[in-house]
């Protein structure tokens, strides 16, 4: 039991570090290009299909050679972690931590501890 514990908090903590990490167009594989919001299997296809024709040079080549990739929507792609050797776009807004007051709960830790204490009130009724 405490096995499975450990494996699940230590697959958590690799999942958030993934999902916050830059991935660089020119270096990522399927699955890192995926782990970026905005970017699914289709995209990341066509992605790496480009990139076999030869490296990106700059935003403005991966805008141009990969179809349904605009000025708008590489903006949402960098800001989500996506780089084109080594860049974030220009316009981007820079991508740093979210800060919260202290004792402030997001929505999903709110959603959680409902969840927690609806699931206790059904365990006391048993």
């Amino acid at each position: 039991m405490l096995k499975k514990l450990l494996l699940a908090v230590a697959g958590t903590l690799a999942t958030m570090t993934f999902a916050f990490a830059q991935v660089d167009v020119n270096k990522a594989d399927q699955a890192a290009l995926d782990s970026v919001k905005g970017i699914g299997p289709a995209k990341s296809k066509a992605i790496l299909e480009e990139r076999g024709k030869g490296e990106f040079k700059d935003w403005s080549d991966f805008e141009k050679r990969v179809k349904g990739i605009g000025g708008k929507n590489a903006v949402k792609l960098s800001e989500a972690g996506l780089q084109v050797n080594g860049k974030a776009r220009d316009g981007a807004a820079a991508k740093t931590p979210e800060t919260k007051p202290a004792g402030a709960k997001s929505a999903d830790m709110k959603s959680a501890e409902t969840k927690s204490a609806e699931a206790k009130k059904d365990v006391v009724k048993k």
